[in-house]
């Protein structure tokens, strides 16, 4: 039973409230587009049973990844794959990542189609909040509870305050990164010698991890091509060069 005084304990709800929020504002998106064709009166309704069902299916994954991530050389694979995550917070975002999301014209498609685009688009949050938990389903439980009506009812709030503070994006990318080196160090597979041998290890090698993740991250950004105002249609060049034309 966890030590619900302790101050680990809301520490670790912190970070998988924080998790959710970065990992999840996508479920939003794909809940409003997964009832928009559904007739007004049943739209509550199917964010409601949508919302619920994400949520069974998710605790049952993380409680298979807390499972998993037990067995040696798991967490460090765990831990790359969340580095990987965090860059790609960092990364520009595509724009169609929701095209294949189709409204539900009834009810339980609408419901369905949550609950399976959840499943599929949650791996990256599955894993953080697994690698946070530390093993724990009551964390990952109450986390998880409190996050979803946030990231839900809450995310156009998320996203504004994200497209007009970018530092909130770098934060939890670094949020991962940090995760991530905790779970490298705990490893069953990792020598007990690193620990013992570097003062403050857990801090020293989380805090690696978070820096790691920002550096590349904001790199490997700056060196992706960038769409110039001639690239884009519509501008002054195209309307001349339309000019041209017989």
């Amino acid at each position: 039973m966890p030590d619900f005084t302790s101050s680990l304990f809301w520490i670790a709800v912190l970070q998988i409230i924080a998790i959710d929020i970065m990992l999840g504002g996508d479920n939003a998106v794909v809940i409003a587009l997964a009832c928009r064709k559904l007739p007004p009166e049943q739209r509550n309704k199917g964010i409601f049973w949508g919302v619920i069902g994400a949520i069974g299916l998710r605790v049952v994954m993380i409680f298979f990844a807390l499972q998993l991530l037990a067995i040696p050389y798991l967490k460090i694979v765990g831990a790359l794959l969340l580095l990987w995550i965090g860059i790609k917070l960092l990364l520009p975002e595509d724009d169609d990542g929701h095209a294949n999301i189709d409204g539900g014209t009834t009810l339980l498609t609408a419901i369905k189609t949550i609950v399976v685009a959840d499943a599929v688009m949650s791996l990256d949050n599955v894993i953080a909040v697994a690698g946070a938990s530390h093993g724990s389903m009551v964390l990952v439980t109450f986390g998880i509870l409190v996050s979803i009506p946030i990231v839900v009812w809450g995310s156009k709030l998320v996203l504004t305050l994200m497209d007009r503070f970018p530092v909130v994006i770098t934060l939890g990318a670094a949020l991962l990164g940090w995760i991530a080196g905790g779970m490298l160090l705990t490893d069953e597979a990792t020598p007990d010698a690193i620990a013992q041998n570097i003062p403050y290890a857990n801090y020293v090698v989380s805090g690696i991890g978070a820096l790691l993740v920002v550096v590349l991250g904001k790199w490997i950004a700056n060196r992706q091509p960038r769409r110039t105002s001639t690239e884009l249609p519509g501008t002054a060049s195209d309307k001349t060069n339309q000019g041209d034309l017989p």
